[in-house]
């Protein structure tokens, strides 16, 4: 008499029951919406798309219904995607691998963990997980997926995900044994994340989670959300409220722009000609002095002082100069000169160890007829460099607020006019000291040498493109 197979009823227990087995077999309850999704997908449910703020649970309740899966169903491939590797690897599949670890053993033995992949054992060709990164230039990520048994297309971070990926994915996802998952935090107002919530809302399962929806996002992180963007803003509607935000018209940089700036992967500038600082200076005490470093396309690094004198500030960019390999070191160092700056500028100047140039951002633009001074003309520049979608931002929160956070006007001439900082710090209460400085590396479009020489005055004027290329 053949002994009884208990994997036969581990699956007949748990196919059906995926928040039993979270409970059972992971040890932990899942929240009431992760529990609806996962029971969405158990019940048939071919297109879903989920929403969310920040930190409600999404990439655990992937690698739940990606285990549950691939544990209860003998034929299953399983496609994870992200835009980025870094999405990928380093959160959502090490997610994956650390619930894993949480089953018990017997089943850890079932499963072959790689680098990107988990297959089950002894059915290592026809049930795995498999996770593909989705670029524009490889549009292939979800495609040619086919399968007698269940197929699962798990899209994290989906609002990022290239339209051209989910084009090439029409095939596999037209299955009827396809189960198509999107995830994200809603970033971008276009493309198939955006219309799933929106005019496709009728063709798929849609979910929609906030902060305040979820126990796992604390109190302290909704209360600095809204004391560093205000609840108005585009950034607490998308982190907090897990809300497309509508861009107002007055807004110069979307934080779809941010956002994906700080995602792309782009190739390392380390040794570039073209590096270049800018030093935005500390105008009263609560302000911030900071330094911010471009290679190439690349924003490298922001530093950030408080309370530090003009000598002090200037022996601090001094020595970052110093203690930076020669290949390395900026070509230029652009100073805001309005207000401390020039105390700065005089004393790098005096040191004479590094080329320092000053910026009056008050002055006039190289294109009078569209923009109503420099600082307007530095602050649309940037936008133009983030809309080429060919550089990288760090991932930094208070950057995030100053970039989101400055609005512009028209003039009665038609001129493009950028909020002061005095405007800028009466509205939302700070200023924006980070965004100042990263704009202020757009000057070296604008600017020219007077006489031709490397080294330039500060207190020459200084002269434009004659075509007025910016």
């Amino acid at each position: 008499m053949n002994e009884p197979n208990p994997f036969v009823d581990f699956i007949k227990t748990y196919k059906d029951e995926p928040t039993l087995f979270c409970e059972n077999i992971l040890g932990i309850n899942p929240d009431k919406w992760q529990s609806e999704l996962m029971k969405a997908i158990v019940s048939g449910e071919r297109k879903i798309s989920v929403r969310s703020a920040h930190g409600v649970g999404k990439s655990s309740v992937a690698s739940w219904i990606l285990i549950h899966t691939l544990l209860t169903h003998l034929d299953c491939k399983l496609i994870v995607t992200a835009p980025t590797s870094g999405q990928l690897f380093d959160a959502l599949f090490a997610e994956l691998k650390k619930w894993i670890g949480e089953m018990p053993q017997a089943l850890q033995d079932l499963v072959d963990v790689k680098s990107d992949r988990v297959v089950l054992k002894s059915r290592s060709a026809e049930a795995f997980i498999s996770a593909r990164t989705s670029r524009k230039e490889q549009p292939e990520a979800l495609a040619g997926v086919h399968s007698q048994g269940k197929v699962i297309l798990l899209c994290d971070e989906a609002s990022g995900i290239p339209e051209e990926v989910f084009e090439s994915a029409a095939g596999s996802m037209s299955g009827h044994n396809v189960h198509t998952i999107l995830l994200g935090n809603p970033t971008r107002n276009s493309g198939l994340f955006y219309d799933t919530h929106n005019k496709l809302k009728g063709a798929w399962k849609t979910f929609h989670i906030s902060a305040f929806d979820s126990d796992r996002v604390s109190e302290d992180f909704v209360e600095e959300m809204a004391m560093r963007y205000g609840e108005e803003s585009s950034a607490y509607k998308v982190r907090v409220l897990g809300e497309f935000a509508e861009e107002t018209d007055d807004t110069i940089i979307p934080l779809e722009l941010v956002d994906s700036a700080i995602q792309r992967e782009i190739p390392s500038d380390h040794g570039v000609s073209d590096t270049i600082w800018a030093l935005d200076v500390a105008r009263h005490g609560a302000d911030s002095s900071v330094l911010v470093k471009k290679q190439g396309n690349i924003i490298t690094e922001i530093k950030t002082w408080k309370r530090l004198d003009l000598m002090e500030l200037s022996g601090r960019v001094q020595a970052e100069f110093d203690t930076t390999e020669p290949e390395n070191r900026p070509m230029e160092v652009y100073i805001d000169v309005i207000g401390m700056g020039y105390g700065v500028l005089d004393s790098l100047n005096a040191i004479g160890r590094l080329n320092a140039v000053g910026i009056n951002v008050a002055e006039s633009p190289s294109q009078k007829e569209t923009y109503m001074n420099l600082r307007s003309e530095l602050w649309f520049k940037f936008r133009s460099f983030l809309e080429a979608k060919m550089c990288k931002l760090p991932a930094n929160e208070y950057m995030i607020a100053d970039l989101v956070g400055v609005k512009y006007k028209f003039t009665a001439g038609g001129k493009i006019q950028v909020e002061s900082k005095d405007q800028i710090k009466k509205r939302i209460g700070r200023s924006p000291d980070v965004a100042d400085a990263l704009v202020l590396l757009m000057a070296g479009d604008a600017i020219a040498s007077r006489s031709g020489s490397y080294a330039r005055d500060w207190k020459q004027p200084l002269v434009r493109d004659i075509k007025g290329v910016v």
